[in-house]
């Protein structure tokens, strides 16, 4: 079971990287989240870790490829990465860029199609990032008007929770996009002790621009999170009576998955079921 008393390291002065105790072994942090999260800026979060080195969306050109969609800047996104799962698997697993001790993945559900394998799920620890479905979709259909269940993940990410509940013999980490933007710091060390590993406060806050590690997709859907330099104030949540009626049966049909993964959402001074 987690420790009660997650580790925090000073607020100042983190060691710089050279001076970090090493892992014994890497830490391989699967993020599951669905789009119009606030998966771009954990990704800020553990990319402001001296010791992390992160990576945006890998399956994104294998989703593409396959399924044919029409996505914004699909052509780029295409030749951006591998095409193949495969290809992509070999480095979520293999060596970490620039030898860090962590690498954060940030992975949309949506994008694990069934043709794609799951198996190497075993070999990193998964966490799950969940947000209110109407919240979801209203901030969805800001950027495409086309949108269905298929498109917000819930459903995969549901599957991939329940694959790695029952090979852990318990519930993996969640947290919800609410509760980190309510209380970043306790929210993350929350989930940095369920991950077994420090919580650092450079993960607050983050310089603006646009990283080496975006992807080329960035100028689409990051416009927010490029200007930030930490996380945003807690957002007013979008009432189902206010979603437009053609997505009201869309967070109808995911609101049951939000709630069940929602039930495990680690909080500040609690660490989960």
């Amino acid at each position: 079971m987690p420790d009660p008393n997650p580790i925090v390291l000073p607020e100042a002065h983190e060691p710089p990287p050279e001076m970090l105790a090493p892992f014994e072994d890497p830490v391989r942090i699967a993020m599951w989240s669905g789009p119009r999260n606030i998966s771009t800026a954990m990704m800020r979060s553990f990319g402001n870790r001296p010791d992390a080195a992160v990576i945006d969306e890998p399956f994104y050109a294998a989703y593409l490829a396959h399924t044919g969609l029409d996505h914004p800047m699909r052509e780029e996104v295409l030749a951006s990465q591998p095409r193949d799962w495969r290809e992509v698997v070999m480095t979520l697993i293999g060596p970490i860029p620039g030898e860090k001790p962590i690498f954060y993945q940030k992975h949309m559900t949506h994008h694990m199609l069934p043709e794609f394998g799951r198996d190497w799920i075993d070999q990193v620890r998964s966490a799950f990032l969940i947000r209110r479905p109407e919240s979801v979709l209203a901030s969805y259909a800001d950027k495409r008007a086309d949108v269905t269940l298929a498109d917000i993940g819930f459903v995969e990410q549901a599957q991939i929770f329940d694959m790695v509940a029952e090979r852990l013999g318990e519930a993996p980490p969640v947290i919800d996009a609410a509760d980190v933007l309510a209380d970043p710091a306790g929210t993350l060390a929350a989930l940095c002790d369920a991950l077994a590993i420090p919580f650092r406060r450079s993960m607050l806050s983050w310089p603006p621009g646009r990283r080496p590690e975006d992807g080329v997709w960035a100028p689409v859907w990051y416009g927010a999170v490029e200007t930030s330099t930490g996380f945003s104030p807690p957002r007013a949540e979008i009432a189902f009576e206010a979603l437009d009626d053609r997505l009201k049966p869309i967070a109808e049909a995911a609101r049951p998955l939000y709630e069940r993964l929602a039930s495990h959402a680690l909080r500040a001074g609690r660490t989960g079921n």
